[in-house]
């Protein structure tokens, strides 16, 4: 970890404070870069000075990527600035090109780390966002030649990077008639080598959130596309983007968390300031509340980021619940928190500059970091099948996942992006909420913890009942019963396993802290669970007052030494 270290360090000093009004890259400058729906240059300098598009390239083919738990940390310096920036300028390069490092053949491996590293962009021309992952819908369509190529036609309306990609990663509709999940396929293609008049820009599209990012279309007329264009074989389209989401939702919890982190420091500064009588927003006690509420928001997010980007590494038979319950969670109770602070923070909530115009923009970037309502849905119906076999075979019988999981600096087995299983055989995680509910009876903790000790017991007691409850439910489901799966009442029960899992993740991550510093102390676990059993509507213990109050004590020290709200507590400029 150390290299990584150093470089997420460097980013962040390249770009300065965020607060500072004297910096060129302070929020001031990213501010009136939003407003004019632009990417400030000078960001965009800094990330070429880094070699940013090297952090989404394979170690083997020359690049930095060999553990996807250091890609969310070596994102969260650009995100906590600026979505647009982080998106635009190189995550939806990795979107685009996890196809590639998934499938690909060496050559197109080759193809898509050289325009990488080179510095340039790749797209993916997938869906359109108004309806998102129905392929049914699709606009591109690639006819087989004789040779083996195909002719490309169609015309897509928002692509991000539309006109600044060098690459273009095309899922086409290849065979309309075909009635088995076959019926569009992945090309990659060099636009330098197409035909420069069959390929045609229609103009840029205006977003809401993040202002900046350019999303564009594309119109293809008759464009020849050689065979070895191909990603893997034809008809693999469908589940290759199943293949590829396993990868990207592990990093959503991170880039959204990364806004967040802004947001919440932007609160905490109005929060803190004095008023001419000496009081100040701190002193209500539901101010405090909200603000402890948020940071502890923050932390369980980033146990899920642990959890889904390290399991991919050790676990990438289980671990596709776990990816897609951190991208439809994280984002969910993230929002909340931010409803919750734009309360605290009034009528300057609406404010586009100035000292408090960070978190409007927050606000505006937080559903499109996401990806969306369809996104969140789509999440869902990947988690909903597992759950019935997990019912009968998994929950309350699979052993404890390896303590290597929940350890943010632990070594990891080589990435192997190809090797995720589409459903889990087994739910690991849910065994470290059970078996902690036997550790927590007998663990001895330190005088100044007691206190927190029987409120935790408690709410991990209560949320290893849910678990059973949850287990007695989807039993009765049969697998394969898709009404059964589709109804209102099963995707409320997905929701309620996804805050499972989260405590789970965030248990685990307790446990194997042993430094005695503020992630050691039962105070944050005991907090967020109680903040996560309220949102289940469970009965609760008296409320953990003392817990909150060191919760809120640490998020002030951040606050002052200028650290991230995070598992990391990394330094800020």
């Amino acid at each position: 970890m150390g290299g990584a270290e150093r470089r997420i360090d460097a980013l962040e000093r390249a770009f300065g404070p965020l607060e500072d009004p004297g910096n060129p890259l302070g929020q001031d400058a990213l501010l009136h870069a939003d407003s004019l729906r632009t990417v400030l240059p000078e960001a965009e300098k800094v990330l070429d000075d880094h070699g940013f598009n090297a952090e989404f390239v394979p170690v083997e083919h020359g690049g930095r990527l060999d553990r996807l738990d250091v890609l969310g940390r070596v994102l969260r310096p650009v995100f906590r600035r600026d979505a647009s920036l982080g998106f635009g300028y190189g995550l939806n390069c990795f979107f685009a090109a996890t196809p590639v490092w998934t499938a690909g053949d060496h050559a197109q491996r080759e193809l898509a780390a050289r325009l990488l590293l080179e510095g340039r962009r790749l797209a993916v021309v997938r869906h359109e966002m108004g309806h998102g992952n129905d392929f049914h819908r699709d606009e591109f369509r690639a006819v087989p030649t004789g040779d083996g190529g195909y002719v490309l036609n169609g015309s897509k309306s928002v692509i991000a990077n539309a006109s600044r990609a060098a690459g273009l990663v095309v899922f086409a509709l290849t065979d309309k008639d075909d009635a088995a999940g076959r019926s569009h396929s992945v090309l990659l293609l060099d636009r330098g080598r197409l035909p420069a008049d069959r390929i045609t820009g229609t103009g840029r599209h205006s977003t809401s959130g993040m202002r900046s990012a350019e999303f564009g279309g594309l119109k293809v007329t008759d464009c020849p596309v050689p065979a070895e264009a191909l990603i893997g074989r034809p008809g693999d389209g469908y589940e290759l983007s199943l293949r590829s989401s396993l990868v990207v939702r592990g990093l959503i919890p991170s880039i959204v968390l990364a806004g967040a982190d802004t947001a919440l420091r932007t609160v905490m500064r109005f929060a803190v300031r004095r008023r001419p009588d000496g009081r100040s927003s701190l002193d209500v006690r539901h101010v405090r509340s909200v603000l402890t509420g948020a940071f502890l928001d923050l932390l369980l997010s980033d146990c899920l980021a642990l959890v889904a980007t390290r399991a991919l590494h050790l676990l990438p038979r289980q671990m596709s619940a776990y990816a897609a319950a951190a991208a439809y969670i994280a984002p969910k109770i993230v929002t909340e928190a931010m409803d919750e602070m734009s309360a605290v923070l009034g009528g300057e909530s609406f404010a586009e500059d100035g000292t408090y115009g960070m978190f409007q923009k927050q606000l505006r970037d937080l559903p499109v970091t996401s990806l969306g309502h369809a996104g969140s849905a789509g999440r869902q119906v990947s988690i909903l099948p597992q759950l019935p076999f997990f019912a009968r075979h998994a929950w309350f019988a699979d052993p404890e996942p390896p303590p290597a999981l929940f350890r943010p600096d632990g070594g990891l087995p080589p990435l192997d992006l190809a090797a995720p299983a589409l459903l889990g055989d087994g739910d690991p995680l849910a065994a470290t909420l059970v078996a902690c509910t036997d550790r927590l009876e007998t663990m001895a903790v330190s005088a100044r913890h007691q206190d927190c000790l029987g409120a935790l017991r408690f709410l991990v007691r209560r949320l290893t009942t849910e678990l059973d409850e949850l287990r007695t439910l989807f039993i009765r489901i049969t697998p394969g019963d898709r009404a059964a799966l589709a109804s209102p009442r099963s995707f409320s029960l997905a929701d309620r396993y996804t805050l499972v899992l989260a405590a789970a993740a965030c248990l685990g991550v307790w446990q194997e802290q042993r430094d005695g510093t503020f992630l050691a102390d039962p105070a944050w676990p005991t907090a967020t669970l109680y903040r996560t059993c309220g949102r289940l509507g469970l009965p609760l213990p008296d409320r953990p007052e003392e817990s909150e109050r060191r919760v809120l004590a640490e998020a002030l020290a951040r606050l002052s030494g200028r650290r991230s709200y995070d598992l990391y507590g990394s330094a800020l400029a």
